[in-house]
């Protein structure tokens, strides 16, 4: 079964270590490869691979089995090779990645697995229209979220347009569009919950946008939507939901890196049973450098969750997480890192939950050492914690996964 999983392992290893560092010219036009970062060039084709082995080591809960069960621990690693690709189309670029996790288990085999992304965009930066589109591909066998501990085998294919007229010299006014499939295999089953038939939806979405250029690095941006998901058999699942956001978007040249969205969701299920929510929502992910030496990461989220549960299907995922790398000398460095995410429940009208309305909570924490050995190459040792708590026994864990971590041109 895993005969086409290690010849892609071992292609894509060979692949990304055999490439060198190319020189070239400085390129031009918006939304190009940054010279900086990319290694390879071929004729027109700009390629960036990296490949990384972010743990090999000890898994000491591999199933987040809860305190009442004995857990089982493993020796696992996981191989990561991808590849950034830009090709210049006349004024345009047309970008691409292609990603793989490939994730072994030395004695529970049914844990591995190969985990694809694939993903092409286009974008157009005409004089006074941008024009934008995505398509995606995931296709994989990691846990799909901080509820659901099986490894569900799953497809998410997602497309994506916008288009923007600048109505003033530094203001744009826009529409957007996406439609995404979540689509499990048939015979994946959690907590006597069918997955398919609980999860398996599709979700499209509208909206207008009116972005302004604070700077030339930092944008800001107002926005409006309207979304549809609908459920391919639990269609009393079903819901509408509209928001309103605004959003700072900045440069990957700025000192500040990422986006920063804040916002206003009225969701309504279809069904009369379920209660709906009105809320804010967030999804932040900001890198910042000091003096070329220190990085800090932090990201947050607040948003609605499909959950398995047919008696609660939906939680409010409100959580966040932040890092703190140094350069402590020469080669060495040091990384801390901690998370808490909050997953409150809602329970159908006049069903008798376990416990109604309840609140999950996850907790991580880990830190990590490295020594850098040149031309990219990082050799990494990591200790990483994670809990989650809840008032259903049968949902509480603890776990710790320790090792080494070896990276190539990130």
């Amino acid at each position: 079964m895993y005969t086409p999983l290690k010849r892609q392992i071992t292609v894509a290893c060979a692949v990304t270590l055999l490439v060198a560092p190319a020189s070239y010219a400085q390129t031009a036009g918006d939304d190009g490869p940054d010279p900086a970062v990319v290694r390879l060039r071929i004729g027109p084709v700009w390629i960036n691979p990296t490949i990384s082995i972010p743990n090999i080591g000890i898994e000491t809960n591999v199933f987040n089995d809860p305190p009442t069960v004995t857990p089982k621990r493993d020796f696992t690693f996981t191989v990561s090779p991808r590849a950034d690709l830009w090709l210049r189309l006349g004024r345009t670029w047309l970008s691409g990645v292609v990603a793989e996790d490939a994730v072994w288990y030395q004695t529970y085999t049914t844990e591995r697995s190969a985990n694809n992304t694939y993903k092409i965009s286009w974008k157009a930066p005409l004089n006074r229209l941008i024009l934008t589109t995505n398509a995606s591909w995931l296709s994989t066998r990691a846990r799909p979220d901080f509820e659901i501990d099986t490894r569900a085998q799953r497809n998410e294919p997602t497309y994506s347009g916008s288009a923007e007229v600048r109505g003033f010299p530094k203001t744009y006014i826009g529409v957007r569009g996406t439609w995404t499939q979540v689509k499990f295999d048939e015979n994946v089953v959690f907590k006597d919950s069918s997955l398919p038939d609980q999860l398996n939806r599709t979700a499209t979405s509208a909206g207008l946008t009116l972005r302004h250029e604070l700077t030339p690095l930092t944008s800001i941006t107002f926005g409006v939507g309207h979304s549809v998901e609908r459920f391919k058999s639990a269609t009393s699942r079903d819901s509408t939901s509209d928001d309103y956001s605004v959003g700072l978007t900045f440069d990957p040249a700025a000192l500040i890196k990422g986006n920063a969205t804040f916002g206003y969701i009225s969701y309504k299920p279809a069904s009369a049973d379920l209660p709906g929510y009105n809320g804010a929502t967030a999804a932040v992910g900001l890198t910042y450098t000091l003096l070329g030496s220190t990085r800090f990461t932090a990201t947050m989220t607040r948003a609605i969750e499909s959950s398995y549960d047919v008696n609660q299907p939906y939680y409010v995922l409100t959580g966040g997480t932040g890092s703190i790398a140094q350069q402590i000398f020469g080669p060495l460095d040091m990384l801390v890192r901690a998370g808490a995410q909050r997953l409150a429940y809602r329970s159908r009208i006049g069903v008798l939950a376990d416990v109604p309305d309840r609140t999950d909570r996850v907790r991580t924490y880990g830190f990590g050492v490295g020594v850098h050995l040149g031309q990219g190459l990082r050799l990494g040792f990591n200790f990483d914690k994670e809990r989650r708590a809840s008032l259903l026994p049968d949902r509480e864990y603890e776990g710790l996964r320790y090792g080494s971590s070896i990276t190539y041109g990130l």
